[in-house]
């Protein structure tokens, strides 16, 4: 699908959190642009609208244009202090079809591998394999600030895949990119989310295989839960509708599904979470997940929630 690119000057760059950014111990958040090219049939974005930074052409035509907020390096600079946990980015994908030909994010990241103050934490979300380009600056970064990629799978089915996301990379190719991302000694997080209609246990799997902390995922934000704020788009519901697959819009499947993934994280000793508290265990430094003994009762409900959170905010 042929899309648009805009470009504007920002009046500032990072914005405190508050909900479910902040419950997951991040203090600020970075969107580098207006609007994803990835355009994926299930983002809650659209579904914020005003709240979420957008115009109205946004959330009508979601997926055809970005809006680079051109000058996000410069304001970073003006505006980092040294004190920072920066999540990247809640309302737009960093690495979106559209940076490959803009490259916002070199600017970003060289402002960063520069920065007299970097921040204490500084989280990249992002489903695309175009975060290999840059490899050379996440290097640098993480030598000035505590860095974590976290990547995106949403199922072990390209079927699915190509139904819901069609202008994101393959599965084989997220895979490789996490690959290669931890073998360039990047943290690199396996996020499962949202969970698309999957086997849950052979992509739990596939996560554990390729990483060595914790496995984070999230399930379909739906209304019935969420009676405000952001949800599952319609699209993404009528797939669900038309291929059968309306099991993945129930909570109580949800609820199913994360505990079989729970249980079989805890037979192989690796942590699982979900939600508010599993994206707060971005925040963690890495070693925190290494000893046997730190996961004693983490597979428990409730612990994970109460170890995500107590360790959130690390003061140092």
């Amino acid at each position: 699908m042929p899309f648009q690119i805009f470009q504007s000057q920002a009046r500032t760059i990072l914005s405190p959190v508050s909900g479910f950014l902040r419950e997951a111990g991040f203090t600020h958040s970075l969107t580098p642009s207006r609007n994803c090219t990835f355009g994926c049939t299930y983002c809650y974005v659209p579904t914020m609208r005003v709240q979420g930074g957008l115009q109205p052409d946004d959330w009508k035509h979601w997926g055809q244009w970005t809006t680079f907020k051109a000058n996000a390096g410069e304001l970073l600079a003006s505006e980092l202090r040294g004190s920072e946990i920066i999540y990247c980015s809640p309302l737009t994908d960093p690495y979106q079809p559209a940076e490959e030909s803009f490259g916002l994010m070199r600017r970003i990241l060289t402002t960063l591998a520069e920065a007299s103050h970097p921040p204490r934490v500084f989280v990249i979300q992002t489903r695309g394999p175009l975060i290999l380009r840059d490899l050379d600056l996440l290097a640098r970064v993480s030598l000035k600030t505590r860095l974590r990629v976290s990547f995106s799978v949403t199922t072990n089915r390209e079927d699915v895949r190509r139904t819901f996301e069609p202008h994101c990379g393959s599965i084989t190719d997220r895979w490789l990119t996490i690959r290669r991302l931890r073998e360039a000694g990047i943290p690199v997080t396996a996020t499962l989310a949202p969970i698309l209609p999957c086997d849950p246990e052979e992509l739990l799997d596939r996560a554990m295989d390729l990483t060595s902390g914790p496995v984070v995922a999230d399930p379909f934000h739906v209304r019935s839960v969420k009676k405000s704020g952001a949800t599952t788009r319609e699209p993404a519901q009528e797939i669900c509708r038309r291929y059968g697959w309306e099991a993945w819009l129930d909570p109580a499947f949800h609820a199913e599904i994360l505990e079989t993934m729970r249980l079989r994280a805890a037979a192989a000793n690796r942590i699982f979470c979900w939600g508010a508290p599993g994206f707060g265990l971005l925040v963690e430094r890495p070693e925190s997940f290494r000893p046997s003994q730190d996961l004693r009762g983490i597979h428990e409900p409730g612990n994970c929630l109460q170890r995500s959170l107590s360790n959130a905010n690390p003061k140092q």
